[in-house]
């Protein structure tokens, strides 16, 4: 449920070359004006009454309280018609008593049999008719929570951030109950003390705003709303007084589990480790404890995170590590307060440019990193377990936001067998990991200055892991915002960092020749390779400027990472050795037209250099997004990109130059209110008849009773590359390469894959979701041939009987009998057949305590062949063998 603005912004872009957009220097400058988000007398306040009796939570609102006491009824419109009148009256309540802030809302309805009501699972949005709850319990204008439920009974609940930003990842434990009768609809909240952080005051402040969504009419009113052509949200809810002499509880919650896990495998024949099944029973405890009255302790033992949704199956052809969503519940619950150098800001555009991530929490029970001999059959653990981690979360005095999480992951051991004898081999240290984040906001959130540090350290007992981990890994960053003018119309954000990685002489050339860096490429100026050093360090930041407030935006930023900057250890990077930097903006249209009921056309330009030098990359890009009267969206962008170099595309090896090429993307999404909901899209980048890619994709969501989903979207992929990496020689005789073969080739890729997704509700408490991935993807690789020289785009084939096959093994003769060496590699040619996907079926027996049942199923087949056939692939993939894991696992949460 979008309850006011994502993370990083309704138009944040990324990795999207640019195109210019002239900002005239009047608009770009101008202070716009915007209206309050509904225009409430100055002194209004909505006031709690302190309770005598407990109300009953079951959506009657029969209670005394509730209509003895006066309500609010002051909404506004902010959709369809910004600040216009509501098409129907709400009315709401506010009491509390020592432990529990409680809330009534009459939803009246001139046609209550209209009302939509949908149930699904927590936190899924259903294109339901919906009432939300938004407090600000610290009073800090920027950082809060949202509590809401549906017409059906849906929950969904969340933190704010940022004073625009939400996150759905944090989960508190409270109760809801509506009701629906001839006069509308009405809901009943118990939001319990416990699961909110507030100062410790004989008399409270808090900041509240409540939101009602009317569903057939896409109607949503608020309190007081954030105007289209504005920014800020938290900043603008109103005061909730009246609230005495309650004291932050010190909380205690225990949440104990015990699981069995059964697997039903199929090993290859011969496999000493694995016969095909196993069983491990297992448990642990999550435990979170208020410490004072503003911070929170988690802890957890033994963690499991079998429930969680498998990942999708990825054909990775790039030198780049696949990104991966975390999805373990201990790590996403309060992660927001890590979010390191996009604060202040409500929208982060980036073009070319991935933020360093300081801190990937999927880092922390990651697959073991040592490498084993060569072996016959082994037995290697998914994951290090994670043996304990805490975190501690919160707000202290002055406005301090602060996080700590630290983890400890056991030695892991694999198994391995060499022509019958088994053996034992160290693949993963014990391990440390520690993170800290500090922020201060200044003058009421004008201003904020935070640091974010993490250090991991291992302890290797196997020298041999030495060369291929890390011994320890710092970094430190420093970030941080300020406004420009009182509106809060310009705002500047920044932050900088260094990193520090140690480990011995081999790792350290490891570690500078890997993809992140390339220290070894031979035409390189700024760097080489140092084989007698132990260290690895860099620096990074990035400053941005924009306007974020009226019809007219500007967005730019500037940034640099260094070549020795490396946070993988703890965090996430991409790519070093950049300077980057973009200048964009555009305009938008608030206010319904005859066609449009909103638009915008973006538009920017970027560069992207290394520290020698070179142009890796530029770009021009426009951008379009209209909201058409019937509630359709379509956007599209469109950017050229003129000629540039690459210092990655050898891996490695010297520049190569990239030739201009040209990019669209077009979707188009209908009504998301109506029984089927459809988006379709295609997006295109072309160099030359040779070198293009194409997809298109379609999704498809039937909702054929209130309580039942079903998602399917399919999507093909048409992958052309004139040079696609296949490996590189040592040959002294290549002289215009600097002693290397550097191997090409054409290829041919089709893709086919689908997401899958059936939620069906039966109670808010009880859902089962179905989740399953089919991808097949194949690509020929023909034309071989070797790079001609560096900084061009020139190649030598290699033809006719320079070329042998066999045992899908290729033989290449790169200069026909000539001094050089033949060389060897395996036939890249692949087809790769995947089925994988996971059911969940999930009963919140009682308040925060659940029954999980999974299902996770997982087949897969790869030969070498580039050949895409639909039938056969199919055929083959239904008849693979199939990998299943059943898991039951049962949880009891104790509120001490």
């Amino acid at each position: 449920m979008l309850l006011c603005q994502k993370r990083g912004g309704s138009t944040e872009m990324k990795n999207y070359p640019g195109f210019i957009l002239c900002i005239i220097l009047s608009f770009v400058f101008q202070a716009n004006a915007e209206s309050s988000g509904g225009n409430l007398p100055a002194d209004f306040r909505i006031c709690a009454v302190r309770l005598n009796e407990t109300p009953a939570i079951d959506g009657v609102l029969a209670e005394p309280v509730w209509n003895n006491m006066q309500g609010t009824s002051r909404f506004v419109m902010r959709d369809p018609t910004e600040g216009g009148q509501p098409s129907e009256s709400t009315m709401v309540w506010v009491a509390y008593d020592n432990e529990a802030l409680y809330i009534a809302a009459r939803m009246f309805d001139s046609s209550p049999k209209s009302i939509v009501a949908r149930l699904g699972r927590k936190d899924v949005d259903m294109n339901s008719d919906a009432f939300i709850v938004f407090l600000d319990p610290y009073h800090d204008k920027r950082s809060g929570y949202y509590f809401a439920v549906n017409a059906a009974g849906t929950y969904y609940d969340g933190v704010l951030m940022n004073d625009d930003w939400d996150d759905d990842s944090w989960d508190g434990v409270w109760q809801a109950v509506t009701k629906i009768d001839d006069k509308g609809w009405t809901a009943e909240f118990r939001i319990p003390f416990s699961q909110l952080r507030f100062q410790n005051r004989d008399k409270h402040v808090w900041g509240i705003n409540f939101r009602r969504d009317i569903q057939r009419k896409n109607e949503r009113d608020y309190i007081v709303f954030t105007p289209k052509d504005g920014s800020g949200f938290v900043s603008r809810f109103v005061d909730l007084v009246g609230i005495e002499s309650i004291n932050p509880p010190h909380h205690l919650e225990i949440l104990p589990y015990v699981r069995t896990r059964a697997e039903y495998l199929h090993p290859e024949a011969g496999d000493p480790f694995n016969d095909g099944s196993s069983y491990s029973p297992d448990m642990g405890m999550d435990l979170k404890y208020g410490i004072g009255s503003n911070l929170t302790l988690d802890m957890t033992v033994n963690p499991d995170f079998g429930q969680v949704e498998v990942d999708p199956a990825v054909v990775n052809l790039s030198d780049v590590e696949t990104f991966f969503e975390e999805k373990r519940p201990f790590f996403i619950e309060g992660a927001s307060i890590f979010d390191f150098g996009s604060g202040g800001s409500s929208s982060n555009w980036s073009f070319n440019w991935s933020n360093p991530d300081f801190f990937y929490s999927r880092r922390i029970g990651r697959a073991p990193q040592g490498e084993l001999p060569d072996y016959d059959f082994a037995s290697i653990p998914q994951g290090a377990h994670i043996s304990g981690a805490a975190k501690i979360t919160g707000k202290i005095r002055n406005n301090w936001n602060i996080g700590t999480v630290h983890a400890v992951t056991r030695r892991e051991m694999a198994r391995y067998a060499v022509n019958g004898q088994r053996f034992r081999s160290e693949v993963e240290p014990l391990s440390y990991y520690g993170i800290f984040r500090a922020q201060k906001e200044i003058n009421n959130g004008r201003q904020a200055l935070g640091v974010l540090s993490s250090y991991a350290a291992r302890n290797f007992r196997e020298e041999s892991l030495r060369n291929d981990i890390n011994q320890s890994a710092f970094s430190f960053g420093m970030d941080g915002w300020t406004f420009l003018d009182k509106s809060k119309v310009w705002v500047v954000t920044g932050w900088g960092g260094f990193s520090d990685v140690r480990g011995n002489h081999a790792r350290m050339v490891e570690l500078q020749r890997s993809s992140r860096h390339y220290f070894q490429r031979p035409d390189a100026r700024y760097f080489s390779v140092d084989s007698s050093t132990n260290h690895l360090r860099g620096y990074a930041g990035r400053l941005s400027l924009n306007k974020q407030k009226g019809n007219v935006i500007l967005n730019s930023a500037f940034g640099v990472i260094s070549p020795g900057f490396d946070i993988n250890d703890v965090g996430f990077l991409w790519r070093a050795d950049l300077i980057n930097a973009h200048l964009g903006g555009g305009y938008k249209w608030t206010k319904p037209g005859k066609i449009f009921r909103y638009a915008e056309l973006l538009g920017a330009v970027f560069q992207t250099y290394d520290f020698d030098g070179n142009n890796l990359w530029r770009g021009v890009w426009q951008h379009g997004y209209f909201e058409f009267l019937n509630y359709y969206q379509l956007y599209y962008s469109l950017a050229y990109n003129p000629v540039t170099y690459s210092n990655t595309f050898t891996r490695g090896g010297p520049l190569v130059r990239i030739p201009a090429g040209w990019e669209r993307e077009l979707f188009l999404e209908t009504d998301h209110r109506k029984t089927w909901v459809f988006v379709s899209g295609t997006y295109g980048y072309y160099r030359s008849p040779q070198e293009y890619n194409n997809m298109i994709s379609a999704s498809v969501e039937w909702k054929p009773r209130s309580n039942l989903s079903i998602q399917v979207g399919p999507e093909m992929v048409w992958n052309h590359e004139f040079a696609q990496w296949v490996d590189s020689f040592e040959d002294p005789y290549a002289i215009n390469t600097f002693g290397n073969r550097y191997v090409f080739a054409n290829m041919n890729q089709r893709e086919l894959k689908a997401n899958i997704r059936v939620n069906w509700t039966f109670s808010p408490r009880l859902s089962f979701q179905l989740y399953a991935q089919p991808l097949i993807s194949s690509g020929n690789y023909y034309n071989y041939k070797g790079l001609a020289y560096p900084r061009t785009y020139d190649f030598n084939a290699f033809s006719g009987n320079n070329v042998k096959l066999a045992d899908d093994t290729y033989t290449i003769d790169p200069d026909g009998g000539g001094p050089s060496r033949s060389f060897e590699f395996d036939n890249p040619d692949f087809n790769f057949r995947s089925l994988r996907g996971n059911a969940v079926l999930r009963w919140e027996y009682r308040p925060g305590s659940t029954l999980f049942l999974v299902w996770t199923q997982n087949r897969s087949e790869s030969v070498v062949d580039g050949a895409f056939a639909f039938n056969r692939s199919v055929e083959r993939l239904w008849n693979a063998a199939a990998d299943n894991i059943f898991l039951l696992k049962w949880t009891y949460w104790w509120n001490l």
